[in-house]
């Protein structure tokens, strides 16, 4: 019997032993377990790259790229996203080789800023999602028809198209006696030219006779520019990125000749217009970061996103070139800063 019950004991305290041991190995297997996933949890954090292809340098492309940017890192973690920013400099050929490197290198998204930048993105990848900014109009671009607003496949963006006719209203009301306006732009731009389209039907039915001044590039715009102030009043330039790269040339033409002019955007009117019924480049580049968000976290097909437009425009003026040339602005206006 005592035999029989020290056998027992012993059992039991080994089996105690066991216990314990087991527990012991439980808790550091758990606590293996907790790193194993954690570190599995930072490895698969995503990684996206973003080639982001800008047309060429000035203000407000500029502007556009800083808030794609901007609206990418503050929604995905700066950590997250290697951008490869490349600028084209205006060439065709240059931007075509930008575009086909994203596609050599396997990037996640492509950002096209500026319609050049975009139709070379758009001829290197039916694959990679692309996302347009600074382009006036994706339809006249792009060769759509009964355009709905959505550019299906694998392309989406924003639009920089300002308010054509409140730009012709803004004319008319800074100068009521003006007979001849002349419309000065880039004739390799084809947005350029859905702009002066638009905006001289708007022009015409105000009463006014309007001109088309056209320059293949920055290499006769003193020229062509000359020849507009000696015959017009008035002189509108669109949204027009070769006229946004020359626009001290063109002031240093229209302002001794007390030629005014008009812009469409905030980067031309600062280098040599006197008004513009302008939109936030900054927003307009924000608003297409955005949409990438939305394609490269599965929220969004990016065959699905609409173009987007800027939500806000703004009358603006520069102050010494309207007292230079004597014209009061309303006070609704905007001085922009110089």
């Amino acid at each position: 019997m005592k035999k029989t019950l020290k056998t027992i004991l012993a059992l039991a305290m080994a089996l105690s032993l066991t216990v314990a041991l087991a527990a012991c190995g439980s808790s550091s297997d758990n606590e293996s377990d907790t790193d194993a996933a954690t570190n599995s949890a930072d490895a698969s954090a995503q990684q996206y790259v973003i080639g982001i292809c800008q047309q060429m340098q000035h203000d407000a492309l500029d502007l556009a790229t800083e808030g794609f940017m901007d609206a990418v890192t503050e929604a995905l973690g700066e950590e997250n996203v290697t951008f490869d920013l490349q600028n084209g400099a205006g060439d065709t050929a240059t931007l075509a080789t930008i575009c086909n490197g994203f596609v050599s290198e396997g990037v996640d998204l492509i950002m096209a800023n500026a319609t050049n930048a975009l139709l070379a993105a758009v001829s290197a990848t039916t694959e990679i999602p692309i996302v347009g900014t600074s382009v006036t109009s994706y339809s006249d671009a792009l060769g759509i028809e009964d355009f709905d607003g959505t550019i299906g496949g694998n392309v989406t963006g924003t639009s920089d198209l300002a308010p054509l006719d409140q730009q012709a209203e803004m004319i008319q009301e800074l100068f009521p006696d003006a007979e001849n306006i002349g419309l000065l732009y880039c004739s390799a731009e084809s947005n350029s030219l859905y702009q002066i389209n638009i905006i001289k039907g708007y022009l015409e039915e105000m009463g006014y006779t309007c001109t088309e001044y056209s320059f293949a590039d920055s290499n006769d715009v003193a020229l062509v520019t000359q020849t507009a102030c000696d015959e017009v009043d008035v002189i509108y330039i669109p949204t027009d990125n070769t006229a946004a790269t020359v626009t001290e040339t063109i002031d240093s033409i229209a302002l001794p000749a007390g030629v005014p002019i008009v812009a469409g955007e905030e980067g031309i009117c600062s280098g040599c217009g006197v008004a513009s019924f302008s939109i936030s480049y900054y927003d307009l580049g924000y608003a297409a970061g955005e949409q990438a968000v939305q394609i490269l976290t599965g929220e969004a097909d990016v065959s699905e996103i609409p173009v987007g437009y800027a939500a806000n425009v703004t009358k603006e003026y520069v102050p010494s070139r309207c007292e230079t040339l004597g014209i009061t602005v309303p006070d609704d206006y905007t001085a922009i800063e110089e």
